[in-house]
């Protein structure tokens, strides 16, 4: 499998982006030395790209084969593709404040300790539903970790299209999320660009 070694806080200063969007607390104090020279088209929209793809944790060919089924669905292919990312399953333990960050989200999933509407989901990648109820597998909500976890989350806002109850370490999609309720710094429409060349 393939792992990007870079550290996060390099990466988020590379792409001009605030880590508190991949749930990472830290400021770096370092500023980027980059020359005042014009950004391409093509530049920005490759940062676009790169930017979801850091965001969500998502690979070049998973990415590329979002694109597609959004492509293929009704509406604007942009939304459809954000939507689509947020609906991933370690993105949804994420925004319900059962996981720190994305990644840590992603490892309790690989780890199967979430259900979904009651059935043991070890795939990071599953797409929720509406109406689907996300917990904490009933012998992991005792541990020490996720006690930690709540600490820190706790205080952390939870999307209004998801609805967390963290006394029982579960939660409910209420409805599926729109692009205007998805608080991520991307310009998808520059993505589409990128991919309809």
């Amino acid at each position: 499998m393939a792992v990007n070694r870079v550290p996060v806080l390099k990466r988020c200063r590379s792409l001009g982006l605030d880590p508190i969007y991949l749930g990472i607390d830290k400021k770096s104090k370092r500023q980027l030395k980059r020359a005042n020279r014009k950004v391409s088209e093509y530049g920005l929209q490759l940062r676009e790209k790169q930017k979801a793809k850091f965001i969500y944790g998502v690979l070049e060919k998973p990415f590329h084969n979002y694109y597609l089924k959004a492509d293929r669905m009704k509406g604007m292919t942009g939304e459809n593709l954000m939507i689509m990312l947020e609906r991933r399953l370690d993105n949804v333990v994420f925004r319900l404040g059962l996981a720190r960050t994305r990644k840590e989200a992603r490892q309790i999933v690989g780890h199967k300790h979430i259900m979904v509407n009651g059935k043991q989901v070890k795939v990071p990648s599953y797409l929720i539903k509406a109406g689907d109820t996300i917990e904490i597998k009933e012998k992991c909500k005792d541990s020490q970790r996720y006690k930690d976890i709540l600490e820190v989350t706790g205080a952390r806002l939870v999307p209004e299209w998801l609805e967390a109850d963290h006394e029982n370490l579960k939660g409910t999609v209420k409805e599926l999320p729109n692009r205007e309720v998805i608080d991520v710094p991307v310009n998808e429409m520059l993505i589409v660009e990128l991919y309809s060349k």
